[in-house]
C-alpha cells in the first residue's frame, strides 16, 4: 500500500494490535505479539504515540507492523516507499531486508524501481501492460532479460539501444559506426539485430583499445552525490549515461561516450534476446 494505513485516533500500541484484537486474541497473547513487533520495528520508543505524531518512514512502519503481527505466512506490499522522501525511502530501503528475513513470511512486493527488486534478491518477476515477461533469480534477470523489454523495465535509467548489422568480423551500428566484433559479437551469424547498454557501461573516457566511440549532444545533466546523469541526443536516439563523479559539462555541447562492446547485449529485430553481454555470460 502506497498510503500509511493507520487509525489516526488510535496509538502506535492500538494500531499495532488491532488485527490481533478483532481476532478475539488474550490480553497477554497481544502484549507480546505487539512488543515484539514494535521492536522489529524500532518502534518501541512510539507505542504511546498516535500515528500523526510520527515521521514518514514512522508512520510506514507502523502499517507494516499491522500487516505482520498478524503472523501472517503471505503478505502483499504495493509500492510501500512509493510516497516517502528521498530520505526516508533510503532508510526503509537498508531496513526491510532485515524485516522480512527476521518476519518469516513469504513478501509479494510490488515496485516500479528495479533498485528496490535488486536490493531485496530473491525471485523476481517483470510485468508490462499487464503481463508478466519473465520470471526468476533478481540477479538472473537483471544480467540476462529474454527479451529487450524485460531489460527496458529492469534497468534504471532504462537501457539505451541502437540498431547494428554483422557482417563477417565487422559490426556496423546505424548511425554509420563501425567497429570490429568483440569475442563475444564474433558468434552472431551475419545480419540484422539491435543492440543494448545500460547507462553505466557509457564512459566519457576510452578505457581499452576495444572501446567503441559515438558523439552525441548533452542535452541535460543530473548530478547526485558523487554520479553524473547525462542525457543525451544521438541521432534519432535518446540515451542517458551515469558516470562517477562530478562532471562539469555544458548543455548542447556534443560529448564522445566510449562503450566496451563486452558491455552489449544483443537483441533480434523483434526485440528477442540473442546474446547476452559477455561479462554476464557465467551468471
Amino acid at each position: 500500500y502506497q498510503q500509511f494505513i493507520n487509525y489516526p485516533s488510535l496509538t502506535v500500541y492500538e494500531n499495532i494490535a488491532s488485527p490481533l484484537r478483532l481476532m478475539n486474541k488474550n490480553s497477554a497473547d497481544i502484549d507480546k505479539a505487539v512488543r515484539q513487533c514494535a521492536d522489529l520495528m524500532k518502534l518501541s520508543s512510539f507505542l504511546t504515540r498516535k500515528p500523526l505524531e510520527l515521521s514518514g518512514g514512522q508512520q510506514q512502519r507502523c502499517a507494516l507492523a499491522r500487516a505482520l503481527v498478524k503472523g501472517s505466512g503471505l503478505v502483499l506490499l504495493d509500492e510501500p516507499l512509493a510516497n516517502l522522501d528521498y530520505k526516508l525511502r533510503e532508510e526503509l530501503r537498508a531496513e526491510i531486508p532485515k524485516i522480512f528475513a527476521d518476519s518469516g513470511a513469504i513478501f509479494v512486493y510490488a515496485t516500479t524501481e528495479p533498485e528496490e527488486a535488486l536490493l531485496l534478491g530473491g525471485n523476481t518477476a517483470t510485468l508490462h501492460e499487464g503481463r508478466i515477461t519473465q520470471f526468476g533469480k533478481t540477479s538472473t534477470i537483471y544480467h540476462q532479460p529474454k527479451d529487450a523489454t524485460t531489460a527496458r523495465i529492469f534497468s534504471n535509467p532504462p537501457m539505451n539501444f541502437l540498431k547494428l548489422s554483422k557482417s563477417g568480423n565487422k559490426i556496423t551500428f546505424s548511425d554509420g559506426t563501425n567497429a570490429k566484433a568483440s569475442e563475444a559479437l564474433s558468434k552472431l551469424g551475419d545480419g540484422d539485430y539491435i543492440a543494448g547498454f545500460r547507462p553505466n557501461h557509457l564512459e566519457l573516457a576510452q578505457h581499452s583499445d576495444m572501446a567503441i566511440k559515438f558523439n552525441a549532444k548533452l542535452d541535460v545533466t543530473e548530478i547526485t552525490g558523487s554520479e553524473t546523469y547525462m542525457h543525451m541526443r544521438h541521432g534519432g536516439e535518446r540515451w542517458v549515461g551515469l558516470v562517477h563523479g562530478v562532471h562539469d559539462l555544458t548543455l548542447g555541447e556534443e560529448v564522445s561516450v566510449f562503450l566496451d562492446p563486452s558491455h552489449i547485449y544483443t537483441f533480434s529485430q523483434d526485440g528477442n534476446m540473442v546474446l547476452p553481454a559477455f561479462y554476464a555470460k557465467g551468471i
